[in-house]
């Protein structure tokens, strides 16, 4: 990626899809080329929380709802410490932010990080491209970057896929940390950092629990060594098919049988733990507004998801896996992707969506709960 932030707002800029469509539009944010897998998100709300997110490292993405920045930005919102979209695509950008936490606008944060941008292209046709084509390659150039669309076109052609990408461990923090509780402390939870989002830890600690957080490369060893009552598998960017790590770490904790949560790609790490396979989404799961099944409830949830790739796992009967039996506990009424797995002989659990819900909605809450509930039964 390569950005200047002069001029942006009246810059020239040119989005290139891998299979040759070309939207024209202004630069937003900084001024450059940039390149990523161009998803797109169908939240509303939010954009800081999905910007800041360690699972869109290497995606560009395009916003749906048509008017972004309204609030601007501000300091207490992050996930994490830095944006992590490759790229990001709006159609209208809100020319001057209202919001009494706002300390800048949108555009102003874009360029300070050097994320490169687009506005003021057709958002819904770019949607509608990328669900009947799949998520592809994408490219943004903007400024001296722009060239022959030949030649830009090559170049996002030459752009690494996300199919087989080992990302966690470019995302995940690289010393340990320890989040703790608040108010009395209940129990010690180790969390494994796959691209962990800053409120997961929050929501355990608003439970009484000391959180743990370990890099990507932690092995059991280091898992334990905090005598944990519990382990958590955190959401993160990349190809399941890759995390052959911190596969076999989970099937370290699941050997033990401590308690264990895993959300997101900590579901896709459960779903290979217990032998079942990973595959690509044609265009994934990215927004604030899914509908999901608690199988073991009936119950129908609104859930926030980021995902690309699902677990292959049967929908219509317990499987027999090396930990004892196991079963989908959630299902996407969209089209009945797997959304959650189960073990009915051992305390784990995992999702595919994002329960601590920054910026909403908060309807899966329970999960962390639950995590609880199983720590309380395993001390118990």
């Amino acid at each position: 990626m390569t950005t200047s932030t002069r001029g942006a707002a009246k810059t020239p800029a040119v989005l290139v899809l891998e299979d040759g469509r070309i939207f024209r539009g202004r630069a937003y944010g900084a001024v450059g080329e940039t390149f990523g897998e161009a998803v797109f998100s169908t939240g509303m709300t939010g954009y800081q929380e999905t910007l800041t997110d360690p699972s869109y490292h290497r995606q560009v993405v395009v916003m749906t709802a048509p008017h972004v920045g309204n609030t601007g930005v501000n300091d207490e919102d992050p996930e994490s410490k830095k944006i992590w979209v490759s790229g990001y695509v709006v159609r209208d950008p809100a020319r001057v932010p209202s919001n009494w936490r706002s300390r800048r606008s949108l555009d102003e944060e874009l360029a300070k990080q050097g994320v490169v941008g687009i506005s003021g292209i057709d958002t819904r046709a770019l949607t509608r491209h990328l669900r009947e084509r799949g998520a592809m390659r994408v490219g943004i150039f903007s400024g001296e970057a722009v060239r022959e669309d030949g030649a830009l076109l090559a170049r996002v052609q030459e752009a690494p896929q996300m199919k087989g990408a080992n990302l966690s461990a470019e995302v995940a923090t690289t010393e340990p940390y320890v989040v703790p509780a608040i108010g009395e402390k209940k129990f010690t939870v180790a969390a494994v950092d796959l691209g962990i989002k800053g409120m997961t830890p929050h929501r355990m600690a608003e439970r009484g629990i000391e959180v743990h957080v370990l890099p990507a490369t932690a092995t059991v060893e280091d898992v334990y060594a905090v005598n944990p009552d519990g382990v958590f598998f955190s959401n993160g960017p990349g190809d399941p098919a890759t995390a052959d790590h911190p596969v076999s770490v989970m099937r370290g904790v699941l050997e033990r049988g401590t308690p264990l949560f895993g959300i997101c790609f900590g579901n896709q790490i459960l779903g290979r733990a217990l032998g079942f396979g990973t595959f690509k989404l044609k265009y994934g799961h990215r927004g604030i507004n899914q509908p999901v099944q608690d199988r073991t409830t009936g119950k129908v949830e609104v859930t926030a998801h980021n995902h690309g790739f699902a677990v292959d796992a049967p929908l219509d009967r317990v499987s027999e896996t090396p930990f004892g039996r196991a079963e989908v506990s959630h299902v996407c009424l969209n089209d009945n992707v797997v959304e959650g797995l189960r073990l009915l002989d051992r305390p784990a659990f995992s999702v595919q969506y994002h329960p601590e819900a920054a910026a909403g909605p908060h309807d899966a809450a329970y999960l962390f709960d639950r995590f609880v509930s199983l720590m309380e039964g395993q001390r118990a």
